[in-house]
């Protein structure tokens, strides 16, 4: 079985660069569908409250027997939750649902710019992690501005910033931003949720890799040093997902994709988003 390479974090963690998504994963079919994930070789869980698939997550870990130290499981705060009164009674409704004493990342799911909260929250975080509650602490969405508010006003350095990214979605302003801090940027929807991109250049780039685009596109992230999250209920994408490291791209190769950047956004736009 392979086993994804790691990623250092500012917090002094390790992060698996392949993790298994589970974003409108039903919560019935989730637990199999982890437990295939974890067979599979994943050891990185990203999971959200706003999921409604915790509990699931958690009786999968527990009857994967797998130790808790080889498992890196990431869940996130709800928006409903940002206000600092609830954040405490937030983080601890996620570990009793995935049956953990703490987990390896927290992240504020958005910054829901209206509500005017995220650096409330991210006090509060600060504080779980003094706590041992979550091992290294985050963000998810985050843009520059969010970003610059939060460094203004905290000390702490987000661990992490996930964010929507694929090759028709860069952000490439946000990721620099983040990486010039020293936060590492996680890509969620990493192949834009199965909307894959279809030239000539890059079924090129495939073929002589033997590989699928996915497999391409999914190379192209961790050659940018990028951790991702991909997502599937089917075990046999999941073994494709995972199958990434018998082979790199060339320079060349990373530009065709570079290239493909055209603004679309799948996911709502951090900047507008005030869902709850």
């Amino acid at each position: 079985m392979q086993n994804s390479p790691v990623i250092s974090l500012n917090s002094g963690a390790s992060i698996p660069q392949v993790g298994f998504g589970v974003f409108q994963v039903d919560p019935a079919s989730t637990k199999k569908v982890v437990l295939d994930a974890l067979e599979v070789g994943y050891r990185h869980i990203d999971t959200a409250a706003g999921y409604d698939n915790e509990a699931a997550v958690g009786e999968a870990i527990a009857e994967s027997g797998i130790p808790r130290e080889e498992l890196f499981i990431t869940t996130k705060q709800r928006p409903a939750d940002q206000a600092a009164s609830l954040s405490r009674q937030a983080i601890e409704s996620s570990l009793e649902k995935l049956g953990l004493p703490f987990v390896d990342l927290y992240l504020i799911h958005w910054p829901t710019p209206a509500r005017g909260l995220y650096v409330d929250s991210w006090h509060a975080l600060e504080s779980f992690a003094e706590q041992g509650l979550a091992r290294s602490i985050g963000v998810s969405n985050f843009l520059p501005d969010h970003l610059d508010r939060l460094a203004a006003e905290s000390s702490t350095v987000p661990a992490v910033n996930q964010i929507e990214l694929h090759p028709r979605l860069q952000q490439k302003r946000t990721e620099e931003r983040s990486v010039h801090a020293g936060i590492r940027v996680e890509a969620w929807s990493p192949i834009a949720r199965g909307d894959l991109v279809d030239t000539p250049e890059v079924n090129a780039i495939a073929t002589r890799h033997d590989k699928t685009v996915a497999q391409i596109t999914l190379r192209w992230h961790l050659e940018h040093g990028r951790i991702i999250i991909p997502r599937t209920a089917h075990k046999d994408r999941m073994v494709e997902n995972f199958d990434l490291f018998d082979f790199t791209l060339e320079p060349d190769e990373v530009s065709v994709l570079d290239a493909l950047e055209v603004g679309g956004r799948i996911g709502p736009d951090p900047a507008t988003n005030n869902r709850i």
